[in-house]
């Protein structure tokens, strides 16, 4: 996430009493689902879960939280909105970060501006990213080291935990009470894996119509499949993910993971009443997937979906373009020749047309698909400098 010369601010340094962080992190898409809590209030899971960080510059958040004495009382404004600082969730992260930090706590205002580069509760796990980036970015405000930061960020929500992370990141559930023991840690780092690659195909950029919180809440209390998978489906799966990662062994990885979002989505459709959150573009995506590895002889792509119809396919470099153009010539624009806007990454769409003409306008599933994204795995979060602050400094507004 980049912002235009005009937007940074022109200071290296904050003004006199403005003490100042921004923070840079991803959005992370599970592998390993978290659906279901067990403590609603300190967001307690039901199993562990296990994730990929995505790469900041296609699915990350910057956050700035500033502090000044001239400022009363706590602002934020996300993607340009002003929003009610006193959210539940919000609140939960400002105590829990504020207590932590006790004497050494900055006085005066604090002021909060977070952007996302991708759509918010759309099914992209955008609050996982934007609770992880207003925790690092107050642990850094606040003097807090960063592995006190996961707990916190869970309390904003559950998968934050996982985005306090690059690379691959296990939630653990923890068996505490009071939470303390469920936080995430790092299976293995970015550069770990560089040949996995995920493709996000945006079916829909448009906020959900049952939000997450909403949805696992149902199922939870109406879905005995839910907790037959969080008791013995899952913790086997945890073990076997972490393996797959470790010995970088696709085919496993691919399976496990096609497995899981099926999984999720079946207790979706046990809650009563049920959740579609999949629609026919999604399904006619997994087919595709399918029908890709048939021909293949091998498993080139896995699909998995989050609370939401978008799809992320997670394929290795060798089969990077092959899998693109299948995917965009089964899922392509509406309108034809618009490939510049349909594969959003130049390199990767120079190399896709380069194999040669792609047409397909009137196929059924034209026009389903917005526009497909590439992510390598994201490192992790990283702080700025006072020059790339999303606040002005001097008005505690947003720049």
């Amino acid at each position: 996430l980049t912002m235009s010369a005009s937007k940074k601010q022109k200071t290296s340094s904050a003004p006199a009493g403005v003490q100042v962080a921004t923070a840079r992190c991803s959005s992370n898409i599970a592998v390993i689902k978290y659906w279901g809590k067990r403590d609603e209030t300190k967001i307690l899971p039901i199993n562990s879960s296990l994730s990929v960080t995505m790469d900041p510059a296609q699915m990350g958040t910057t956050t700035t939280a500033a502090c000044s004495e001239a400022w009363k009382g706590d602002r934020l404004w996300l993607n340009g909105k002003e929003e009610d600082s006193n959210a539940k969730r919000i609140q939960n992260c400002l105590i829990a970060v504020r207590k932590l930090a006790g004497a050494k706590a900055p006085k005066g205002g604090l002021r909060i501006v977070s952007n996302n580069n991708f759509p918010t509760a759309a099914g992209l796990a955008s609050s996982a990213s934007g609770y992880a980036c207003l925790v690092l970015a107050l642990g850094e405000l606040y003097g807090i080291k960063r592995d006190e930061l996961s707990a916190i960020a869970r309390q904003g929500s559950g998968s934050a935990c996982r985005s306090v992370y690059g690379g691959f990141v296990k939630w653990e559930m923890g068996t505490k009470a009071d939470g303390t023991d469920s936080k995430a840690h790092q299976v293995a780092k970015a550069d770990h894996w560089p040949d996995l690659h995920a493709l996000i195909l945006v079916v829909s950029d448009e906020k959900k119509k049952v939000s997450s919180s909403a949805g696992m809440s149902t199922s939870v209390e109406t879905s005995q499949l839910l907790a037959h998978r969080a008791k013995e489906v899952v913790p086997p799966r945890v073990k076997e993910m972490e393996t797959a990662i470790k010995k970088r062994d696709f085919e496993n990885f691919a399976k496990i993971t096609m497995q899981e979002s099926n999984s999720f989505h079946a207790t979706c459709l046990d809650t009563y009443p049920p959740i579609f959150y999949l629609n026919d573009t999604s399904k006619a995506v997994i087919n595709t997937v399918h029908e890709l590895n048939k021909e293949a002889g091998e498993t080139v792509a896995a699909y998995t979906f989050d609370a939401g119809p978008n799809a992320v396919i997670y394929t290795l470099s060798k089969h990077l373009v092959s899998v693109t153009r299948s995917l965009a010539l089964a899922f392509p624009p509406s309108k034809a020749g618009k490939w510049d806007e349909h594969i959003t990454d130049a390199a990767l769409r120079g190399d896709v047309l380069k194999k040669g003409k792609m047409t397909g306008e009137d196929k059924d599933f034209a026009g389903k698909v917005k526009y497909i994204m590439h992510s390598v795995v994201g490192g992790d979060p990283i702080s700025l400098g006072v020059g790339e602050s999303l606040v002005n400094l001097t008005t505690g507004e947003p720049v």
